[in-house]
């Protein structure tokens, strides 16, 4: 990996770069996804069925389209005992941890006879996005699927590609069952995207959209955006860590390896305070690549998007990390808890030699559906705050209003709205 000295040129150039992977970036395949969402919206189940005999080669009518309990009951058959007890643990991890996150409805009364208030209701029904074949993950599954079951969702429907006899990975399968996935439809792409945001014969609108999925699905996740919500438009994996000369630098290397397999997109950055650490870290990713299996992505990841920066001072690092607003952060120095109180802005943050990436995507409970390219700025992890709509409650008896009624006359009066002026002091003629 280069070992780059961190000036303020250097800085923008790796930050132009990064940007570079943020699916706002490809536009070029737009076209492609309006014109599938468009067929999907014209020719419903039929261009579904079309679109998934083009793309992944199975044959998928209405009779087979939706996934049924015997195909669960197989999954169940197929998948390592092992692999579904570490399924079952993790989902109890993920929901104790959402549980903590729920929110209740909460109301105010004075003793004037007012009454303001703030409703929570769950969504209705919301759609998940699950990537097949190569991409099957189960625990994005479970990050997807639980937060909505603990807000109180009643209806989730997954999409997810079938391979070319129309069958879906039993681990998709059995963490959909075990998370409380009420309905699966053997369709992916654009074309799922579509059918969940616009409704189909056999797939029923809902009214969010979430989960990962590669760029036709997060450009089509962007299009259908208004007539659903959507969670957030995904962009590649990345990793930040921070580090001094107290890191082992076997640990660190390991760590931003785990990110950079994802694909070639995905970027990995050590930003340290010791240059000795950074040679070091070069040095273990080169022996770890030698013996891992993702050797091309990998390399292909390092080579565009891997860096190793030294600075000189530790809150140089902290503001570094705070304009990359990565993805994951890992804080792996004498004391990362002073550290983590002056990040801003990052979606996990990771503390200690021992907290590293994957301990947040599999196991340990809070979302790894994280903001990436820089939107952790603004954006926050996957939530139950995610699948719950909050309705604001107003009450006021005549003795209430009565006091604060010329005040709202006046205010709606001097925006030109007489109506809304009225609408007030037509409850007070007969004074």
């Amino acid at each position: 990996m280069r070992i780059i000295k961190l000036d303020a040129q250097s800085k923008k150039n790796i930050l132009e770069n990064l940007l570079k992977r943020s699916p706002n970036q490809y536009e070029e395949y737009a076209k492609t996804v309006n014109d599938i969402i468009e067929d999907v919206k014209e020719r419903r189940d039929q261009a579904i069925f079309d679109y998934t005999r083009q793309f992944d080669k199975a044959e998928i009518n209405g009779n087979n389209i939706r996934v049924t309990e015997a195909e669960i009951e197989e999954a169940y058959t197929k998948i390592d005992p092992a692999v579904l007890d570490v399924i079952r643990k993790a989902a109890v991890n993920i929901e104790v941890y959402h549980a903590m996150q729920k929110q209740y409805s909460w109301f105010d009364s004075k003793p004037n006879g007012s009454l303001l208030g703030q409703k929570v209701t769950a969504i209705g029904a919301i759609g998940v996005y699950v990537p097949g074949g190569k991409a099957a993950y189960p625990s994005s599954v479970l990050m997807n699927v639980i937060p909505a079951k603990v807000a109180g969702v009643e209806r989730i429907a997954m999409v997810t590609p079938p391979d070319k006899d129309g069958k879906i990975y039993e681990g998709t399968l059995v963490a959909a069952k075990e998370a409380g996935v009420t309905e699966i439809y053997k369709v992916g792409g654009a074309q799922g995207i579509a059918a969940l945001a616009h409704g189909t014969e056999s797939i029923s609108k809902v009214d969010k959209i979430v989960g990962p999925g590669n760029i036709y699905v997060a450009l089509a996740k962007k299009a259908v955006y208004g007539h659903v919500s959507i969670d957030s438009i995904a962009g590649p994996s990345e990793i930040l860590v921070i580090a001094d000369e107290t890191a082992n630098p076997k640990y660190v290397a390991a760590d931003l390896l785990s990110q950079a397999e994802h694909d070639e997109l995905a970027s990995a950055i050590l930003v340290t305070t010791s240059r000795d650490l950074a040679e070091q870290v070069s040095t273990e990713v080169e022996r770890f690549m030698s013996v891992l299996s993702r050797k091309e992505i990998l390399q292909k990841s390092l080579d565009n998007y891997g860096y190793l920066l030294v600075v000189d001072t530790l809150e140089e690092a902290v503001d570094t990390a705070n304009e990359i607003a990565s993805e994951h952060l890992e804080i792996v120095t004498k004391d990362p808890y002073y550290v983590m109180t002056k990040i801003k802005n990052a979606g996990a943050i990771f503390l200690g030699e021992y907290s590293s990436e994957p301990l947040g995507d599999y196991f340990a409970g809070p979302n790894h559906v994280l903001p990436t390219n820089g939107t952790a700025k603004f954006f926050s992890p996957l939530s139950v705050d995610d699948f719950i709509k909050k309705s604001s409650i107003i009450s006021f008896s005549k003795e209430a209003l009565e006091p604060i009624y010329k005040d709202i006359v006046k205010f709606a009066t001097a925006e030109g709205l007489t109506a809304h002026a009225n609408s007030i002091a037509v409850r007070f003629e007969d004074l």
